[in-house]
């Protein structure tokens, strides 16, 4: 079921609902990315998380000339945070989109990950024909998640880490949708 919100659809699924970011989800994000094990997961969270950071990052959400769309995991209708992680999407030429997505460690091991990516591509808000993602190779639990979902293994990289202030290897994956 797909809801429009601002620009951005309202996705549900059964345990929570992927919704455009709101200024009130500044206090839980920052909890959640100012841990260290989270930081360390993505290219683009610094640690220690500086001040005002997860306000500029609310304010890029919703900038109508973003490049990357943003989905707060919510939980709050199954009884769980109202902020369980962050899910987004970067659009990329030629029908492709890259996936990001950072789940709370409370919530690591029980399935919210690969549910909220699984969403996205189901819902596929960007009508992208291919999803590209990457994951740190110290990561397994995140390549679980592509795997989970019908990612295929397309090769190793590398990315910057902000949080680790290097660069760090990477697997790459890609799942094309059909029409």
């Amino acid at each position: 079921m797909l809801d429009k919100t601002m620009d951005l659809p309202v996705i549900s699924t059964d345990r929570f609902v992927l919704r455009p970011s709101r200024p009130s989800d500044a206090g839980l994000i920052s909890h959640y990315a100012g841990d260290e094990r989270v930081a360390r997961g993505t290219r683009s969270i610094p640690h220690p998380l500086p001040p005002g950071t997860t306000e500029a990052f609310l304010e890029r959400a919703v900038n109508p000339n973003r490049d990357e769309d943003v989905w707060v995991i919510d939980g709050k209708a199954s009884d769980l945070a109202e902020v369980l992680g962050v899910v987004s999407l970067e659009r990329m030429d030629r029908g492709q989109s890259e996936i990001f997505f950072w789940v709370a460690p409370a919530f690591w091991g029980t399935g919210i990950a690969s549910g909220a990516v699984q969403a996205m591509i189901d819902a596929n808000p960007h009508g992208s024909d291919t999803f590209f993602a990457e994951v740190f190779q110290d990561n397994p639990g995140s390549a679980r998640v592509l795997n989970n979902c019908g990612f295929a293994y397309l090769g190793d990289a590398e990315a910057y880490s902000v949080a680790r202030k290097a660069t760090v290897p990477t697997w790459t994956y890609t799942l094309k949708l059909t029409r």
